[in-house]
């Protein structure tokens, strides 16, 4: 099914920019009120030990993150070619639906400070209401016979919950240094985007697949708008009502790319029909990372895997000799290469070629990481 008016292999990257741009937009301009907002009702971050800010500083950027997204998805709504993301599905709607259930969670974490039991349920709830919409994983490649796996309703709701409760948590927590889920989010998305356009293309533009790509510009959208406000020295925070924000966002994309790559007649379908897969394990891969790497600390210590401590990767990197932006940009590169290299892997012919140039992009982070260390030795 072709978009109406749309020649099948013009991408509508103009609208898509459009969307994107209105959601940076509204998210940086609306930045400002909410730090006042936040100041004034006492939604502030103090320094504690654990934390590398050593001022108060204002949370809630999240709301003004999700006003963007409201913004651009509005946007998108009306142009006629981006109506058509609208028009076949009630995915957007639980989207939307799961984003404010969770930034009220968040923003009442920033403010009143939850148990990790009340935001579990919080966040266990906005993926069940996506889900409820029709937002959930319906297939997983073969690996023996290739080709797809069909999962019944009940395994599709169960991984896209785990998934998505996953990544927000993992947003949540990589959420250490300023601008850091801020850059992530924009590099996840950017990668996720890209990803999702060449869906767009092969699947000639049909409108099934025009919403993850819609998701990941706004996303990428509000990361960019709040970031001037947030990287070193931040003004204001995201809170946990940004950070869980973006990993919603993100697992909403992924989960709805996923098994929309139909043509499965070439070459290279195995690796296509890992796609999603590949792309949502790279576009994770560092706040993931960082997020096992916790609980197997903690749980070996016989804390519990939500007690708090200062031994994140961004802890690591400023205890070698980083300084707070060096290693946010560092986190960025290791980020960057991981995702956008998945992506690349995903619609380039020629792995071989892709493979080279990540493995350059890893060999060049490793010997940045490693700067300060060298220097001490």
């Amino acid at each position: 099914m072709l978009a109406q008016g749309l020649p099948a292999q013009i991408l509508p990257i103009k609208e898509y920019l459009l969307a994107g741009t209105t959601a940076a937009v509204v998210t940086f301009l609306l930045v400002g009120p909410v730090r006042v907002l936040a100041l004034q009702v006492g939604a502030v971050a103090w320094p504690r030990g654990r934390d590398v800010h050593v001022t108060p500083t204002a949370r809630w950027g999240g709301l003004a993150m999700l006003a963007g997204v409201l913004a651009g998805i509005a946007m998108a709504y009306q142009l006629p070619a981006m109506r058509l993301a609208f028009a076949y599905s009630e995915e957007m709607v639980g989207v939307v639906l799961a984003s404010l259930i969770l930034v009220l969670v968040g923003a009442l974490d920033d403010r009143y400070e939850l148990d990790a039991l009340t935001k579990l349920a919080g966040q266990t709830t906005a993926a069940g209401v996506m889900t409820l919409f029709g937002v959930q994983w319906t297939v997983l490649p073969d690996v023996f016979l290739g080709g797809q796996v069909g999962l019944g309703r009940e395994q599709g709701v169960l991984l896209t919950v785990l998934l998505t409760v996953a990544l927000v948590n993992a947003m949540n927590f990589v959420d250490g240094l300023d601008g850091l889920a801020a850059g992530i989010g924009l590099i996840a998305a950017g990668a996720t985007a890209l990803f999702t356009m060449g869906l767009v293309l092969r699947n000639g533009n049909d409108p099934f697949v025009f919403t993850p790509a819609l998701i990941a510009f706004v996303l990428a959208g509000a990361c960019l708008g709040f970031l001037p406000h947030n990287f070193n020295p931040a003004r204001v925070f995201m809170g946990d009502s940004g950070s869980m924000l973006i990993g919603l966002l993100l697992a909403a994309a992924t989960t709805m790319a996923s098994g929309r790559l139909t043509d499965v007649t070439t070459g290279g379908d195995l690796l296509a029909l890992f796609a999603p897969l590949i792309v949502l394990a790279a576009v994770v891969f560092i706040p993931v990372l960082d997020l096992l790497m916790a609980v197997v600390r903690r749980t070996r210590a016989g804390r519990s895997p939500f007690a708090p401590d200062k031994m994140h990767l961004h802890h690591r990197l400023l205890e070698i000799g980083h300084s707070q932006r060096r290693a946010v940009l560092l986190i960025y590169l290791w980020a960057g290469v991981l995702a956008f290299g998945a992506v690349a892997l995903a619609l380039i012919d020629d792995p071989f070629v892709v493979l080279w140039a990540v493995g350059v992009g890893l060999v060049v982070a490793v010997l940045a990481s490693s700067v300060p260390r060298a220097r001490m030795r």
